[in-house]
């Protein structure tokens, strides 16, 4: 399993248990090697913004940028850092008002999207989109309709 750093404290309401258990459930869902540490930072809008264009050449805020450090995991240690998650509180908040899922489940759903980045999912084309989506789905099934 991942092992996380929360290395700053968001605004919005966020249960770690929560987080080992969407963790957790990815694990045991997705059959590739998953042992290393995965950094959480919440940004603001300005910071996220730069780092969008920077890395993305896309010149506004996003929700969720997802960093991979390495192409190959499989020297990694638990401790090693491997990725980083780097979410916008301001968009989180957004998004859970237009959404209807509220600010902590925004999150959990966006938390489950980008992790799935980093293991290799894509949507840029509509079969990628739809194998992303689906396991996207089983994940929160298994967590939160229970």
């Amino acid at each position: 399993m991942f092992n996380y750093s929360l290395l700053s404290k968001p605004k919005i309401s966020i249960d770690r248990i929560t987080i080992d258990t969407i963790l957790k459930t990815i694990s045991k869902t997705i059959e590739k090697k998953q042992y290393w540490t995965i950094n959480l930072i919440f940004l603001a809008p300005v910071s996220i913004k730069n780092l969008n264009n920077k890395y993305r050449k896309i010149n506004k805020n996003t929700d969720v940028l997802s960093f991979a450090y390495y192409d190959n995991f499989n020297n990694l240690n638990n401790n090693d850092i491997a990725w980083e998650l780097i979410f916008s509180e301001e968009k989180i908040k957004i998004q859970a008002l237009e959404y209807g899922l509220g600010e902590e489940k925004e999150f959990y759903k966006l938390l489950i999207h980008s992790m799935l980045h980093l293991l290799w999912y894509d949507h840029e084309k509509d079969d990628e989109y739809k194998v992303m989506k689906n396991q996207e789905e089983k994940i929160w099934k298994q967590i939160f309709e229970k």
